[in-house]
């Protein structure tokens, strides 16, 4: 959940291991590991959080956003299903089933 709005859901396994949405995998990639030597990555948001009273139009996340494209500041993106249980809102899916 981003600023009020879900932005991914599913089964624990499909979100641990086929994350899609750019704020989960920041969330995810936040979480502290034993051995440093894994190799993941952790990804830095830049920016600040926007106001929770008056987000930003569009999708929430897009003013931290990597993957930001030009409809992502206008229109909230549509769901885009993976599977019956895990979806997530973004536009780098919407090649998907969306609704």
């Amino acid at each position: 959940m981003y600023l009020g709005r879900i932005v991914e859901r599913g089964t624990t396994a499909e979100v641990f291991d086929n994350t899609k949405h750019p704020y989960t995998k920041a969330l995810l990639s936040a979480i502290p590991t034993i051995d440093p030597k894994t190799g993941a990555e952790k990804i830095h948001l830049k920016g600040d959080v926007p106001s929770p009273i008056n987000p930003p139009q569009g999708c929430h996340f897009h003013p931290r956003c990597h993957h930001k494209m030009p409809k992502c500041e206008s229109i909230y993106p549509p769901l885009s299903r993976f599977s019956d249980t895990h979806s997530c809102h973004c536009y780098l899916y919407s090649d998907y089933n969306s609704i």
